[in-house]
């Protein structure tokens, strides 16, 4: 995937908005005002920082050389995953929508308390 795709992927998803709030080098999504996916622009190659749950980052980092922590974000929630065509445009897709359910599933448990 390339940057056109991923940005796409992610606006095509209910209620997403991208904004740059760390200026004009960086795309940030967001599902009811919380960050699911960080897009940096200027890198080579791609990459791209997702919310993930505890146990499934740490297993992916060990399964995956271009995962890594992620990068400026709190490393037990957040991966990194770099696009370097090892991943399948289905495995990277997953972990976006993960990430989107995780962030907008949290928004829904907040409200009904």
């Amino acid at each position: 995937m390339n940057i056109d795709a991923i940005r796409d992927y992610c606006l095509a998803k209910p209620g997403v908005e991208e904004s740059l709030p760390f200026g004009p080098d960086v795309l940030v999504f967001k599902v009811s005002g919380k960050m699911f996916l960080l897009l940096p622009l200027n890198n080579e190659p791609v990459q791209f920082n997702v919310k993930c749950t505890p146990e499934l980052a740490i297993e992916l980092r060990e399964q995956f050389d271009c995962i890594q922590p992620g990068y400026h974000m709190n490393k037990k929630h957040w991966n990194t995953i770099i696009v370097t065509g090892k991943l399948t445009t289905s495995q990277l897709k997953e972990w976006i929508d993960l990430s989107y359910s995780l962030i907008s599933e949290s928004k829904k448990i907040k409200t009904k308390n």
